[in-house]
């Protein structure tokens, strides 16, 4: 994959990712709104998370970090690629099927495992029973996940980065609807979970049917091809699941608090925005192009590969931490607050917020350093290193929650995602020139930091001029937007006066990315 063409990918990917991203802030706005922090809230916020879970834990641990590489390979040499694919599919629908019936008939020892906290109270029988209707989720979104990173390999990253938008519009329509006509907007919400996973999955299988890249169905055998994907995959998943029981603990730490699991979900929501727009766009289009280059023995277009994306990544997310950092509270205030979330709720979210932000660099960083690993199938490495941050972390959540109670797990989050890319960058010095930053990059990256300072000034400066429109009725929403608009004006003037970047670079890539 040429730069040229590694950028345009990032752009669709970012584009839709955007698109599912922004959709999901107004999703959280909704319920929100309309249920609001407190039992309910906690508790479809730990079902929900069930299935999200385990899909981390097996589509994007396992199949980004083994599937897509293996699969970008035989892909580039025609070694039967869609033979190893169909193995996997079926593979992955017999484990993923044991998986969730067996979730099904444990459900409440698994809410048990996961918010321990609500056991003794109404929160628990409300979460089992949003358990057992969301869990089948993870059957259809992993499976997607697999088309997906078919579809990325070949180059084809329109339909499976628009997927996730649809459980987004799916979510919206239903409970826009259920209120309008005054129906459960609880019930709807968690039975839309399940739909809109089977939606997602058509449409990938379809743009993959369409791309040449069709699949027959057939028994899992156990070839010595699903052999090898298992011993690449299985330190991936057990990374995956690592990180996934960093996210447990602070789940466990946050259901003894009143509140807190719906507070600190809205602020990952919000915090999920950039990461997800920037970090996974650019992870999702730089494993499959880095796998094919490393297999061509491109060391050097390898790099430059790594650096631009990192140059993109940074340039785009240090703002954005910034932002969070500087003006927490008018963002979650103007989207969060109404109905049936109060001042009170947003000066919470808001604090995690920021606390977030300061990890948000970290958690992109990560995304661009993994895929050095995965594109040589080492999946051991990453797992070592989650181990360690999943010590620190718990560490950290348990105890400092005796002080600093809720928001305890939120700090150790940000403190074991700076760690982690600290191993990852340390271990990733074995692999020689190919995993440095070039000098562009090395030379741009403070002027990135400092353009973003000033603006941060700015945002901070306006803030205070502004602070009575941000929080009048209807008003506030102009506010916040010309809050945002100035800020990233400010930014733009800085970098392009600083050189960390030039409008003609970006209206070039924007250009040739198209």
């Amino acid at each position: 994959m040429k730069p040229i063409r590694l950028i345009s990918g990032v752009l669709t990917v970012g584009f839709w990712t955007l698109m599912s991203r922004v959709l999901g802030v107004v999703r959280e706005v909704l319920i929100l709104g309309l249920i609001g922090p407190g039992p309910v809230m906690d508790a479809f916020v730990a079902a929900f998370r069930l299935p999200n879970m385990f899909r981390r834990f097996f589509a994007e641990g396992a199949f980004n970090a083994a599937f897509v590489p293996m699969f970008s390979k035989r892909l580039e040499a025609d070694e039967n690629p869609l033979g190893f694919a169909s193995d996997a599919f079926a593979g992955l629908a017999f484990v993923l099927t044991v998986l969730s019936a067996l979730a099904l008939i444990f459900m409440p020892a698994l809410v048990y495992a996961t918010a321990a906290g609500f056991a003794g109270n109404e929160r628990f029988d409300l979460t089992v029973e949003f358990g057992r209707i969301a869990f089948p989720y993870i059957l259809f979104i992993s499976l997607a996940a697999l088309f997906s990173g078919m579809l990325n390999a070949a180059g084809h990253f329109a339909a499976a980065a628009a997927a996730p938008v649809l459980l987004n519009i799916f979510v919206i329509s239903a409970m826009s609807a259920a209120y309008l006509m005054d129906g459960p907007l609880v019930d709807v919400l968690i039975w839309t979970i399940p739909v809109a996973g089977i939606a997602q999955l058509a449409l990938v299988w379809l743009a993959a049917r369409r791309a040449g890249l069709g699949l027959m169905p057939r028994r899992p055998k156990w070839t010595p091809e699903m052999k090898h994907l298992t011993a690449v995959a299985l330190p991936a998943a057990l990374a995956g699941g690592v990180m996934q029981i960093n996210l447990l603990v602070g789940q466990q730490v946050a259901s003894n608090f009143d509140n807190a699991v719906g507070w600190l979900y809205a602020a990952d929501r919000l915090y999920q925005l950039p990461l997800g727009v920037v970090g996974i766009a650019v992870g999702i289009v730089l494993l499959p192009d880095l796998s094919r280059r490393l297999k061509a023995a491109d060391d050097s277009g390898a790099k430059e590969a790594f650096s631009r994306a990192s140059e993109m990544a940074l340039a785009l997310t240090i703002p954005c931490a910034v932002a969070l950092v500087v003006i927490p509270l008018p963002i979650v205030s103007v989207l969060f607050e109404r109905g049936a979330t109060g001042p009170d709720d947003s000066a919470a979210i808001a604090v995690a917020v920021a606390i977030y932000g300061l990890g948000l660099p970290a958690f992109v960083l990560q995304k661009l350093l993994q895929p050095l690993f995965f594109a040589r199938e080492d999946t051991r490495s990453p797992f070592r290193y989650a181990v360690w941050t999943m010590i620190l972390n718990a560490a950290l959540a348990i105890g400092l929650s005796g002080t600093l109670g809720w928001i305890a797990p939120a700090i150790a989050t940000t403190t074991a995602g700076w760690a982690m890319v600290a191993m990852l960058a340390f271990g990733a010095r074995a692999m020689g020139d190919v995993a440095r930053f070039d000098s562009r990059l090395r030379d741009r990256l403070w002027r990135i930091v400092l353009a973003s300072m000033v603006m941060g000034g700015v945002l901070w400066f306006l803030n205070a001029a502004l602070g009575g429109w941000l929080v009048a009725d209807y008003v506030r929403y102009i506010a916040l937007a010309v809050l945002i608009a100035l800020g990233g004006v400010a930014y733009a003037i800085a970098g392009q006066l600083s050189g960390a970047f030039t409008m003609r670079e970006i209206r070039g890539a924007l250009r040739r990315g198209g």
